[in-house]
């Protein structure tokens, strides 16, 4: 706890548990001979191709179909909807896997489709320091992880300070989960940007910065001219543009929101707390399996639209592995699990991963910081 009461800045955490480390070499070994007895890739296959092509066009059609027959409002805002489904889908299915360099072998391929991001509004870079640094390496860590961070008025740790709003977080929080997207659209890079270059996560130079900050200012004029101003201009009412443009950030928010709350801020995940000399008292892997949980593995649908998102056991443990090989990989991590007593944590729908989500954020939204109010 003292660790945590003379932080000034972003801590700096490692991990203990050497002894146990034998569980994900083990386990290691045998995913990589899973890949290599059957001659696969454990990159992108061809349903891997075949589900881009849909997905991107899921987003990009119904904006192409809206410029070309102008409807009126309200086949217009159902045009709206689909796109905040596709937009979802090009984050969980496509960026997802190539920032991580899981979709391809060829560094070049990942990063033409990492440019995906750019497609819904967002900064690559920014994701790349939250998500696969911070996220990945230090999941469900107050003040490491992001992806757990107060935000405004919602509550995801049990580390920081309790507000006496936040008890009502159950009733609010998908509505602000709706807002997530078209927030990152507008501060939310720029506010990570500054916060990211101070607590050094950014290791750019002065003048890369420079340059970082002027492509992310450039790309964001350009999608709002493409999804606002083109609309307007060839004659589609303002209003009618705007309105769609929220819905569809709205849908896309909401969806995208709480599939990555469905495998952290659930009753089951643990949010460990460094030593007073920054060490998690874990393996890094056994960390992972502790604070992540899978949710609807059968449902093939979920599967394919979520990008393997509800198997995220599996791809923060192998964050390399293209979501299309999860269902095969998860069963090496359960039985490996099995054979070290080692909880494998999972809902078997999505509707027990979404109960157990609302009642940790009810839980959440009554339990005082356990660390004294320190946040």
């Amino acid at each position: 706890m003292e660790y945590l009461k003379t932080m000034k800045q972003r801590p700096r955490v490692t991990f203990a548990g050497k002894d146990k480390n034998i569980f994900f070499k083990t386990l290691k070994k045998r995913v990589d001979r899973h890949f290599k007895d059957r001659g696969i890739s454990r990159h992108a296959n061809a349903q891997m191709v075949v589900k881009t092509i849909v997905i991107l066009a899921v987003y990009t059609v119904p904006f192409i179909y809206l410029l070309y027959f102008q409807p009126p409002l309200l086949p217009s805002l159902v045009l709206w909807l689909v796109m905040g489904t596709g937009m979802a889908g090009v984050g969980m299915t496509i960026m997802h896997d190539a920032i991580h360099g899981a979709y391809s072998s060829s560094s070049v391929v990942n990063k033409m489709l990492g440019f995906t991001l750019n497609l819904v509004g967002g900064s690559k870079h920014n994701w790349r320091l939250q998500h696969n640094i911070l996220h990945h390496t230090y999941t469900n860590i107050t003040h490491m992880d992001d992806d757990i961070a107060d935000k405004t008025v919602l509550r995801f740790s049990p580390h920081t300070p309790l507000k006496w709003y936040h008890k009502l977080q159950p009733v609010y929080a998908f509505f602000f989960y709706g807002l997530l997207t078209l927030y990152w659209v507008t501060l939310k890079d720029f506010a990570q940007f500054v916060l990211y270059t101070r607590d050094g996560v950014n290791p750019n130079t002065r003048f890369q910065n420079i340059k970082l900050l002027l492509g992310i200012v450039t790309m964001k004029a350009a999608y709002f001219i493409v999804l606002l101003g083109v609309p307007t201009l060839i004659g589609i009412p303002f209003s009618h543009v705007i309105f769609g443009f929220l819905l569809m950030h709205f849908v896309a928010g909401i969806i995208l929101t709480t599939v990555f709350q469905l495998a952290h801020s659930v009753d089951e995940t643990e949010f460990p707390v460094p030593d007073d000399e920054g060490k998690i008292q874990n393996a890094w892997a056994i960390h992972q399996m502790e604070t992540t949980v899978n949710f609807a593995p059968k449902n093939r649908w979920l599967s394919w639209y979520l990008g393997g998102l509800n198997f995220q056991v599996e791809h923060h443990l192998f964050p390399g592995i293209c979501h299309v090989h999860h269902p095969e990989v998860s069963e090496i991590v359960r039985e490996t699990a099995r054979e070290f007593d080692i909880t494998y944590q999972e809902h078997e729908s999505l509707a027990a991963a979404l109960k157990s989500h609302v009642r940790y954020m009810i839980r959440i939204g009554k339990l005082p910081s356990l660390n004294d109010g320190i946040g």
